[in-house]
């Protein structure tokens, strides 16, 4: 049966179908979206609460607890991590990737539900919660900063004009505002006023409350007319709160502004942000799942004028980070490397076959396939991104093959004296079952990838999808179009051609390679012996490589941006914290390298404590500075210098995966009941880790030293004076807890009304023993005859993983160290200093490290055993598989040295290409097999005499499919462009495992097949079978 026949014998109907293919691909391609990388989407809710004034440890008992105790009944719940600082609790729940978000998120709403009755009483507000994708950060942030306006006035253009508009641009989920300074009347009491005046700070408060109202107070209904009821009881800036009244004395009204300053201000005053060192604020835009990123961006920043045409002068709109232009740099740069590619590879074959005509055959399957393709990537919803076209172009190399060996084989039944129809039709006829072997078994190399799980199986689900329809479809071609082609182009050989001296000059080049491919297979097949020897010792070369080499995750990419993470001593002033900062960013800004950058401190670190900070450093296009490396290691050197504030710089992800936010990538985290145990060993944890030479920036979230005042409250006094703790308490946190007291109503916005004591007394201790509450006769008494207090040390945040109290040490890697080598030495650290009853567990980017050594160990041995059964089968043998497989330890030698070589780790990248490597190198074998068989089973020869013929009449098609694959790879491996860096690996291996492969191959192959093929006739002869090679028709 010839495959090939219907589609020779009906070339319109072949050009129709193939053109067909193209239009549709071309179509699909004019709407695939574009963007950085697959999408991939973690289920992820981060549920957010907050009670004024309360101290961590109270967030982490109070509402923490509580809410965790819900959270953790709900199915499909993969992580939970809480961080409870002052007045506010954030818990993170992270779900399995199977998990539909918005199910989770009804089961998350009714877990807040059940747990409000356990919540304290006077929680200004329910916990509130939002669905939130860590591995999806924001498209574009957009700066807006002014040197002279209020950055409340500010605040209300970036969050109710800008912020509204760019929501409601198609493909746009959601605008955060960064910094925001929110307006909000502040009302600063004074202890002495309040004193003079005898009235309490729960009083002053309470008036507050009840004179500023917004009640519906309904209508009139008239005979004739109804009216509605409009109250003036709404107050609505800091002028209509001063003249209120909160008491009378001696007949006299005493109003609020005789007890305390009262003015317009923001909702956070201990929190600065800057735009290139001018006071701002950063909106961040985060696009939908699955749109396009290239056209949401462009649609956003198409406002811009508008946006500028409207704002005041004195505001300044500036473009932080685009991601867009990396994104469009990079897949720009793949594009032009899939173009190198192809040309590459098309003169690989002109070189090789020195006709022009006959170049054009197997030249065509490239854009058909490529194109083709991407009418399947639009089907599977996928989109435009360095992993896909990181697929079709090393697709490039090997789609080539198979019309390669159909054309090669058809020219050379034509030189045997042929027509051209019956050299088409023979030649065709014979290679066809060798065409479909070599098709279904590479792309069935990749089918486990499709079945993975975790992180590497979200990013690889598109390559593996994308290559595999490559494939397929250019085995369609292969025997569709190209032998269609040949019998209209290809000339019969009338055995007289007429070639110049280039072509004589190369045919006489590789028929002196022939040759001496011919008398060293032949000493080969002498000394077998000894050849078997060697590829055993290749095998064991193999197993010692790859424990050898430095194990990765994800490697780095150059997106130029870097973050900086900043932290102080805790307890550290505000003001002094604030003049740190700055010394950082100027350090930040006089740097070459250094484009933008946006600055926050107070709240802008992980712990959002006060004492840290945080820069989002926006670098100069790679053409004007070094590599980002190089950035990074100087800026971490200068910001080292700055005396009693520490800098944590950092490249960050491309993808972030899970983990708790932090100074560092990875994450290493403690978990003990105990936690006087747990917070000692992770002391001497972090301690030990900082002497480790193959990690930097160790960082602890574990800050237990802050200063705090402790009071104890006398409740037998307290209680025989008819006052409650709860008086006590409330007058504290109104005092020194920025309480909200009261709301502002207006027409765009709700505002907050905050009480206080004045900055004067806040900074003093002292101003605790002025404080006055009223007693149940109607006597005020001071706070210092119902409490004591004293100084101390207490948390600055307090912090759970999975319930439990928990620590977590972050840290850095320094460049050229592996993040494997890391894992294994904080592990083996750990296991001498941890003690037994307390629990550690990497997280993050690191635990995705460990899961995903272990499902790629599976689906190497997978993607083996998976070729060999469809070999098997294709084969009706269980030997020939092995004698094909044979060279896979080869290829492994080759990509492992050649990454070790160029001092590269086993990344993902680099053990995909590895996988890669298992479908290429056994095409050589499968063309030198067929032949063998053939020969055996139609012509009686020996297995020796067989494997021979074979591999010298292959040899040119084994040579240039080696070539073309090489050239499809050699781009990638140069590692040219935007963000080659990441590709880079996997270049490298598959180049490195082909050149190794293909000079081994070539010797062991043979060898293996005469020793296999001698087992199989034992085998056939030991359970009486005839047969032992079957038919390739």
């Amino acid at each position: 049966m010839n495959p090939s026949a219907l589609f020779v014998r009906r070339p319109v109907m072949t050009t129709l179908v193939m053109t067909a293919i193209l239009v549709f691909g071309v179509m699909a391609y004019l709407r695939l979206p574009v963007s950085d990388l697959p999408s991939v989407d973690f289920p992820t809710i981060e549920v957010s609460a907050s009670l004024s004034g309360a101290n961590p440890e109270t967030m982490a008992s109070s509402v923490a607890t509580p809410l965790e105790k819900q959270f953790s009944t709900i199915a499909g719940l993969d992580s939970m991590t809480s961080i409870s600082s002052l007045g506010s609790t954030r818990i993170t729940l992270q779900f399995t990737l199977e998990r539909n978000i918005d199910d989770a998120a009804l089961d998350v709403q009714s877990a807040i539900t059940t747990a409000l009755r356990r919540l304290p009483d006077d929680m200004t507000s329910t916990p509130s919660f939002r669905k939130v994708n860590p591995a999806d950060s924001p498209i574009l942030y957009l700066s807006l900063s002014s040197p002279t306006m209020r950055l409340s006035d500010v605040n209300e253009y970036a969050e109710n004009f800008m912020a509204q508009r760019i929501s409601m641009v198609n493909g746009v989920a959601q605008v955060q505002v960064y910094g925001s300074q929110k307006y909000a009347v502040r009302i600063q009491l004074s202890p002495e006023r309040l004193s003079a005046m005898e009235l309490g700070v729960d009083e002053v408060a309470e008036a507050v409350r009840k004179g500023n109202v917004n009640l519906p107070v309904g209508t009139v209904a008239g005979p004739v007319r109804e009216y509605i009821v409009r109250s003036s009881g709404k107050l609505m800036n800091a002028e209509d709160y001063k003249p209120l009244v909160v008491a009378w004395r001696k007949g006299a009204p005493v109003r609020l502004s005789d007890v305390a300053d009262v003015f317009d201000s923001v909702e956070q005053t201990r929190r600065r942000n800057w735009y290139n060192g001018q006071p701002g604020m950063v909106l961040a835009i985060q696009r939908q799942p699955g749109t396009n990123t290239v056209e949401v961006v462009k649609a956003v920043r198409a406002l811009l004028p508008s946006f500028q045409s409207q704002l005041p002068a004195a505001i300044n709109l500036n473009v932080l980070y685009d991601r867009s232009e990396s994104i469009k740099e990079s897949i720009g740069d793949v594009q032009f490397t899939l173009l190198l590619t192809v040309g590459l590879v098309i003169l690989v074959i002109f070189l090789f076959l020195r006709r022009l005509s006959a170049t054009i055959i197997p030249s065509l399957a490239l854009p058909m396939s490529v194109i083709g393709t991407f009418s399947v990537m639009y089907l599977y919803g996928f989109s435009l991104n360095n992993i896909s076209l990181m697929a079709l172009t090393l697709s490039v190399g090997f789609v080539v093959d198979d019309a390669i060996v159909m054309l090669e084989n058809i020219v050379r039944h034509g030189e045997m004296g042929k027509s051209t129809l019956e050299a088409v039709m023979d030649g065709s006829k014979e290679i066809a079952f060798t065409i479909v072997s070599m098709t279904i078994s590479l792309a069935a190399v990749f089918l486990p990838v499709l079945f993975m799980g975790g992180i590497v199986g979200r990013l690889f689900h598109e390559f593996a999808v994308t290559i595999c329809a490559s494939i397929l479809i250019s085995g369609l071609v292969s025997l569709t179009l190209t032998p269609m082609l040949c019998s209209l182009i290809i000339k019969p050989h009338n055995g007289e051609t007429h070639h110049g001296k280039l072509f004589n000059l190369f045919e006489r080049g590789f028929e002196g390679l022939r040759r001496f491919y011919a008398r060293t297979l032949d000493w080969t097949l002498r000394h077998h012996r000894l050849t078997m020897l060697a590829s055993i010792l290749v095998l064991i070369l193999t197993v010692v490589l790859f424990r050898a080499i430095p194990k990765g995750f994800l490697p780095t990419e150059d997106a130029g941006r870097l973050m900086v993470s900043t932290e102080a001593e805790q307890g550290v002033a505000f003001d002094i914290m604030k003049e740190r900062q700055q010394q950082l960013m100027r350090i930040v800004a006089n740097d070459p390298a250094v484009q933008n950058y946006m600055s926050v401190v107070g709240g802008g670190g992980p712990n959002r404590g006060g004492n840290s900070g945080r820069l989002m450093v926006d670098l100069k296009p790679r053409s004007e500075r070094g590599p980002i490396e190089g950035v990074q290691q100087r800026l971490r050197a200068k910001l080292s210098q700055v005396p009693g504030i520490r800098a944590f710089v950092s490249n960050p992800p491309a993808i972030r995966i899970g983990g708790r936010s932090s100074k560092g990538q990875y994450q290493y985290t403690l978990q003990s009941p105990d936690t006087e145990v747990l917070f000692q060993a992770a002391a001497d944890m972090e301690k030990r880790m900082q002497e480790l030479p193959g990690i930097q920036d160790v960082s602890s979230d574990m800050e237990f030293d802050n200063p705090e005042l402790a009071i104890d409250i006398d409740r037998d006094k307290a209680s025989a004076l008819g006052i409650s703790a709860y008086q006590i308490e409330d007058a504290l946190s109104t005092s020194f807890g920025n309480r909200k007291v009261s709301s502002i109503y207006a027409p765009t916005d709700t505002y907050d009304v905050i009480m206080e004591l004045g900055p004067q007394y806040q900074s003093n201790p002292d101003a605790l023993a002025m404080l006055s509450v009223r007693s149940a006769n109607g006597k005020l008494v001071r706070l210092e005859t119902l409490a004591k207090w004293g100084l101390g040390v207490g948390p600055l945040s307090v912090n759970h993983s999975g319930q439990l109290p928990s620590a977590t040490i972050s840290f850095n890697l320094p460049p050229g160290e592996s993040l494997g080598s890391a894992v294994d030495a904080v592990s083996k650290l750990a296991a001498e200093v941890v003690p037994a009853s307390v629990s550690t567990s990497f997280q993050g980017e690191a635990q995705a490290f460990q899961d995903s050594m272990r499902g790629l160990w599976v689906l190497l041995v997978m993607a083996i055993l998976v070729i060999y059964m469809v070999l098997g089968v294709l084969y009706e043998s269980f030997v020939h598989p092995l004698t094909i497989l044979s060279g896979l330890p080869s290829a492994g030698v080759g990509a492992l040295l050649t990454l070790m070589v160029f001092g590269q780790d086993l990344n993902i990248y680099g053990f995909v290409g590895i996988i890669m490597l298992i479908g290429i190198v056994k095409k050589n074998a499968i063309m030198m097999i067929d032949f063998a068989v053939e020969a055996q089973r139609g012509h009686g020869h020996g297995a020796a005499e067989a494997i021979r013929e074979g591999a010298l009449i292959r040899f040119r098609p084994i040579m240039m499919t080696t070539m073309a694959a090489l050239m499809g790879t050699l781009p990638i491996a140069l590692g040219l462009g935007a963000g080659a860096e990441a590709r880079r690996p996997l270049g490298l291996a598959v180049v490195g495992g082909l050149l190794v492969s293909q000079l081994l191959t070539l010797y062991f192959t043979p060898v293996y097949y005469m020793y296999l093929d001698a087992a199989q006739q034992r085998l056939n002869r030991l359970f009486g079978r005839a047969g032992s090679h079957p038919s390739t028709d």
